[in-house]
């Protein structure tokens, strides 16, 4: 048997292996990571296993056209993508400051990708290489193929197709559309000619060709009017279904359209089994190594990806326009034969980190009818309340779990990607929390209300505040018959539209019922193609049409994220003029309710009288929330 080994990734291993030109030449922004969790170390290896001969060309010096050049003029084409993250998310913080850290180049260093990486890299390709197809792929150009807010610069724009000068976008989850684009070039074909293929954006001058297809509004009605943006948004993301959606097509001028074909299938469990089953190092490539290591790696490499896709669809979350709604999962022979692999490496120290994906507990399609049909295109699966069609069924997991934490050499088995506590909570079943609550938590589970303010809530497409309260009681009375004392800990949003001072107000007022203050808060962060984005910029709610309030104040947004770390001395005067603000004056005092005191020699009326006890259900919630003191 053949000793595995990395892809070429200097030009002395091209030379020694293979020799003369590469089919593609891929143009990474991470550091060269041979692993599963890293989307061009899956696409090059499908590519491998299908024949082709892939060069890699990992965080090149794009003010240099040297850096391009490394194993000269690809046979195919240059494939191009930022890595597993947008460039522009992986620079900057929500205040838009630049991050001290990059979790995917070695030793953590920044400045080794540009800002809008993907058209960044392909000029650069396309001044030295004029004619050789260059096609784009991964997070960053899926998120941005047509016209698109963008946060960063504050402006609406044109899709990243027409900015880079590619050819093609291979959007998606990209496994079946790369190996037909690669055949189809194989066999002589003119990149300009595969219009046809599902998964891929290209442009186009002739629109008397296309046929069965959605005009969506022009780029100039939409520069002009958020209005009519707004509309775009709520067609292309009722188009996001691989059986459903329809081609799109997106005017710029009188000839210009870029043009949207409908999402590919979703895999098969054979064909994810096949993908995950490639020859992988798991590990990063000695020429990234000696720099250091690469923080992303410590916590994926020995975590599992049981899954793809998410019938959640938060509005917060680009999952829908990326990998789409419908569940694809992996064999339970599958990952146990990853793990397998794991407990030889002298690294693996018995405990899997994660077995997941987008959510944890998703391990097969909402309902029956997906299967054949898709998501529907006018409801969704679990907003507002669960889908009288959805098959809450947690029994494939919990016997994965189970197979997994019974391999020798396997001492624990951790669930940390987070798991959908409504959707748990629609299962009749307890016996997936049991297990969850005996085996796959180590003192804490870390679950994701985000807010607590049922209008907000809405806007966000999450279940009411009452649903997460039931959770919390069934996760306490599980505790308590098992004997352990495990907490939760509650991923928060502040500033997501919808949320003004009284209902940041009200999720301060919760934190303090708990007695917990998040060590962490998320601002509410607009990246490209969410429904949350949409209404950021549009202030309208692209379902209905209806306006919605949106915090954009950066003093405002202040506010909002020191209300719910109320507690910290540094957030005080923050607080107090949010609650002046708010009209809630009577949160500021010495009584059990008030979230903060007055100053020192201030007189008050606002004391409020202890009450002789609270609710049982608010102890039951509140005591399992891990208390953090100051």
């Amino acid at each position: 048997m053949e000793r595995k080994k990395f892809l070429p990734a200097t030009r002395e291993e091209w030379d020694r292996d293979y020799g003369g030109q590469p089919d593609f030449v891929y143009i990474i922004g991470d550091a060269y990571v041979d692993h599963p969790s890293f989307g061009p170390a899956i696409i090059s290896r499908v590519l491998e296993s299908r024949g082709y001969t892939v060069a890699i060309i990992s965080q090149p010096d794009w003010k240099s056209k040297a850096s391009i050049q490394t194993f000269g003029e690809p046979k195919l084409a240059f494939l191009v993508s930022s890595g597993n993250m947008d460039s522009m998310v992986n620079h900057y913080t929500v205040s838009k400051k630049r991050r001290s850290q990059d979790a995917y180049t070695p030793g953590g260093v920044t400045g080794k990708r540009p800002d809008r990486a993907v058209i960044v890299y392909s000029n650069l390709i396309r001044q030295t290489y004029k004619h050789t197809p260059i096609i784009l792929g991964g997070i960053e150009a899926s998120l941005r193929r047509l016209s698109h807010y963008d946060y960063w610069s504050d402006s609406f724009r044109r899709s990243v197709l027409l900015d880079s000068g590619a050819d093609l976008i291979s959007y998606g989850m990209g496994e079946r559309s790369i190996v037909e684009i690669a055949d189809a070039l194989k066999s002589g074909m003119d990149i300009r000619d595969l219009t046809f293929v599902d998964g891929t954006v290209y442009r186009t001058n002739h629109p008397e060709n296309l046929y069965d297809t959605v005009y969506l509004p022009d780029y100039e009605s939409m520069c002009k009017d958020k209005r009519e943006y707004a509309k775009s948004f709520a067609i292309q993301y009722k188009n996001t279904d691989p059986y459903q959606g329809k081609r799109l097509a997106e005017p710029y001028g009188e000839q210009l359209y870029v043009v949207q074909n409908p999402p590919a299938k979703p895999l098969t469990q054979t064909e994810m089994d096949d993908i995950y089953d490639l020859p992988y190092m798991r590990a990063c490539h000695p020429s990234g190594v000696k720099y250091g290591v690469i923080p992303a790696i410590g916590e994926i490499k020995f975590s599992l990806a049981s899954c793809r896709g998410c019938f959640g669809a938060c509005s917060f979350c680009a999952l829908t326009f990326h990998q789409g709604r419908i569940i694809q999962s992996r064999s339970r022979e599958s990952l146990l034969r990853e793990v397998k692999e794991f407990v030889k490496d002298p690294d693996f120290k018995g405990y899997i980190h994660d077995v997941g994906g987008p959510t944890a507990n998703f391990r097969q399609p909402a309902c029956k009818k997906q299967e054949a049909y898709g998501a529907c295109r006018d409801r969704q699966c679990l907003y507002p309340k669960p889908c009288g069609n959805l098959v809450a069924d947690h029994r494939d997991y919990r016997e994965l779990l189970k197979s997994l934490r019974e391999l020798p050499g396997v001492k624990k088995v951790f669930v940390r990607s987070g798991i959908r506590f409504d959707y748990l909570m629609a299962d009749p079943d307890p016996s997936f929390l049991r297990e969850l609550c005996t085996y796959h938590i180590s003192g804490q589970l870390k679950v994701a209300p985000e807010h607590v303010s049922d209008k907000v809530l809405k806007q966000m497409g999450k279940p009411p505040k009452a649903v997460y309260d039931k959770f919390c009681r069934a996760y306490s009375q599980m505790n308590e018959q098992l004997g352990k004392k495990q907490y939760l800990v509650p991923y928060l949003m502040s500033s997501h539209p919808g949320s003004g001072l009284s209902e940041a107000i009200e999720l301060a007022e919760y934190c303090r019922e708990l007695g917990y203050m998040p060590e962490q808060v998320q601002d509410f962060y607009p990246t490209p193609s969410t429904i949350s984005t949409c209404m950021y910029y549009t202030g309208l709610d692209p379902g209905t049409m209806e306006e919605v309030y949106v915090p954009k104040n950066p003093h405002e947004k202040a506010m909002q994220r020191a209300l719910i770390q109320y507690r910290d001395p540094k957030n005080y005067e923050l607080v107090r003029e949010a609650l002046e603000k708010g009209h809630r004056t009577e949160l500021i005092g010495f009584g059990p309710k008030c979230l903060i005191r007055p100053r020192k020699g201030e007189s008050t009326g606002h004391f409020v009288k202890p009450k002789e006890s609270h609710s049982h259900k608010r102890k039951t919630i509140r005591n399992v929330h891990k208390k953090q003191h100051q």
